[in-house]
């Protein structure tokens, strides 16, 4: 499964080359592409230059489109417009902090997430924005209490991580009493180095889901 592409949109192109490195930093493969300033060089938005980075940024699982303003929303719906229905059913413009939302969604592309889980993951990294309310489990739950042992603990990547993989499976799952596919709430637990998180899951791939975040909390999420 080839991962979920994320478009830049920005008015300035160096903005959307800037945002593509970061977020390429944190997740290595994942296509990235930038949309920036308009075809003659200036400030502003091309519908073309939308239009190609759609193309180029779906390898088959879809895109998510991350702007810097109205406007560029603007041109991105535009583009959408002169899509086919196809085209347009793996296309999700995500409203959400440009550099924050593409580095969570980057990470959760790169953990396998599908198009709904990537865009949900850029618009959780909203500063402010509101996480839901975590899943009511149903038996029987597969459960774990597990130890954090990477030195930053739960920190944006390591949350970006297991909210974005979790999304795939067919499960619902908590941790410390969150929603465990929800980057948001895992950041907001402040879990840090040497500190629980009990896991409960529910659901046809629970003991794959639980067995996913045991695998990442005891290899420290590659931090060590």
């Amino acid at each position: 499964m080839t991962p979920v592409g994320l478009l830049i949109v920005s008015h300035s192109a160096r903005l959307a080359e800037g945002v593509v490195e970061v977020a390429a930093q944190m997740a290595a493969g994942v296509p990235l592409v930038a949309a920036g300033g308009t075809d003659d060089g200036g400030v502003g938005t091309s519908f073309e230059k939308v239009m190609e980075g759609i193309v180029a940024a779906d390898t088959g699982e879809g895109v998510v489109v991350l702007t810097d303003l109205g406007s560029a929303v603007m041109t991105a719906e535009s583009v959408l417009e002169f899509l086919d229905d196809e085209q347009r059913a793996k296309v999700r413009i995500a409203d959400a902090a440009l550099v924050e939302g593409a580095v969570a969604a980057a990470v959760a592309s790169k953990a396998g997430a599908g198009l709904e889980g990537v865009a949900r993951a850029a618009e959780e990294a909203v500063h402010g924005a509101e996480a839901e309310e975590a899943p009511e489990l149903t038996e029987p739950t597969e459960s774990a209490v597990l130890t954090l042992t990477n030195p930053l603990g739960l920190h944006a990547r390591p949350a970006a991580i297991l909210a974005g993989r979790l999304s795939a499976f067919d499960t619902a799952v908590t941790v410390n009493g969150v929603d465990g596919q929800s980057v948001m709430a895992l950041m907001a637990l402040g879990a840090g180095q040497g500190e629980q998180l009990v896991v409960e899951a529910s659901g046809p791939d629970a003991a794959q889901a639980l067995a996913f975040v045991r695998e990442q909390v005891e290899a420290g999420f590659g931090e060590h």
